[in-house]
């Protein structure tokens, strides 16, 4: 409950100072690279008063003075546009400029933390909010052939399918199966993001207990935008390794086409990264959030407001050997 009143004032703050951008990208594709500064607009700076200086003549008389509880007199003509014998108003706490992320003072709920520039929260308030568009049409076809390397991402055209990119990448330690040019992961350890568990991975049967997940999935980003990308485009958000991880088989069919409002991981110590790395990649391919997956999205961030978007580090995947 502390993490979504906190989450909604960050997200609040953060729309209020305008600091809202483009999603920050991960690899300088579509979208700005992660890291980047999100400044808002400077507010234009209010209006200079200007004080009419107090002229004295020789014969004028001496200012009258007034006396405040616990101080000595105060001349009731010093500087400023202060009225004569009008007590000057105690000076209130600085207020951060948008440019400055710094605490907001909330109400009953204390200072909210600073936001960092790049922050997933920040990024959050920058997605558009819209309902869900009806799922009419949707097929898996329309984003291409299952783990295809014709791709422009990452691992694109690396002679290697998309799913044992994600594999070489997510296995450790991964052993490579002989003869396939540094494609095929033969085992390997998977530390599972989604449950916590590990996995001893061994191509054959059981293969399947190590599936590769759609972050956001197929069927959610079509009824959040993807409907409007031209084909090429919903093939490489298919295959993107922004949006993939390798996970426990079971994990991925409860989930199926789950958002944030509707599927977390179990292991709650990965929600920041999950929810974080959701954000980057609807930023990425202009897809939207509905108000509850939003709400939910917020409510994560409030426990880890510093929570920055995923780097090119954390989803490149490894060269193939030829």
């Amino acid at each position: 409950m502390r993490g979504g009143r906190r989450g909604r004032r960050l997200l609040l703050a953060v729309l209020a100072a305008g600091l809202v951008a483009c999603s920050p990208a991960v690899d300088g594709s579509a979208v700005p690279a992660p890291g980047a500064v999100v400044a808002g607009t400077p507010r234009p700076s209010a209006e200079p008063t200007t004080s009419t200086p107090i002229t004295s003549t020789p014969t004028a008389t001496a200012p009258p003075t007034t006396t405040r509880p616990g101080t000595g007199p105060t001349s009731a003509t010093s500087t400023g546009s202060t009225t004569p014998g009008t007590p000057t108003a105690p000076t209130g706490p600085t207020v951060p400029t948008p440019t400055t992320p710094g605490p907001t003072q909330t109400g009953s709920g204390g200072p909210s933390p600073t936001v960092p520039p790049g922050a997933a929260i920040t990024a959050l308030g920058a997605l558009p909010v819209k309902g869900r568009a009806p799922s009419t049409g949707y097929e898996r076809e329309l984003f291409g052939d299952a783990w295809t390397d014709d791709v422009e991402v990452d691992g694109g055209h690396n002679g290697c399918d998309t799913r044992n990119d994600i594999l070489r990448r997510d296995l450790d330690p991964m052993v490579l199966k002989p003869g396939t040019q540094g494609c095929v992961a033969a085992s390997g350890t998977l530390a599972d993001p989604y449950t916590g568990t590990v996995i001893d991975f061994v191509r054959g049967p059981d293969s399947a207990e190590v599936q590769i997940d759609h972050v956001v999935a197929l069927a959610d980003a079509w009824q959040k935008g993807a409907q409007q990308l031209d084909p090429a485009r919903r093939i490489d958000f298919a295959n993107d390794p922004l949006n993939l991880l390798a996970v426990q088989g079971a994990a991925n069919q409860s989930k199926g086409a789950g958002d944030a409002a509707t599927w977390l991981p179990a292991q709650r110590g990965f929600r920041c990264e999950y929810v974080a790395r959701q954000i980057a990649v609807k930023g990425r391919y202009d897809l939207w959030v509905t108000a509850a997956e939003r709400d939910a999205m917020a409510t994560i961030l409030g426990d880890c407001p510093g929570q920055p978007l995923p780097s090119t580090t954390d989803t490149s995947v490894p060269v193939t050997v030829r």
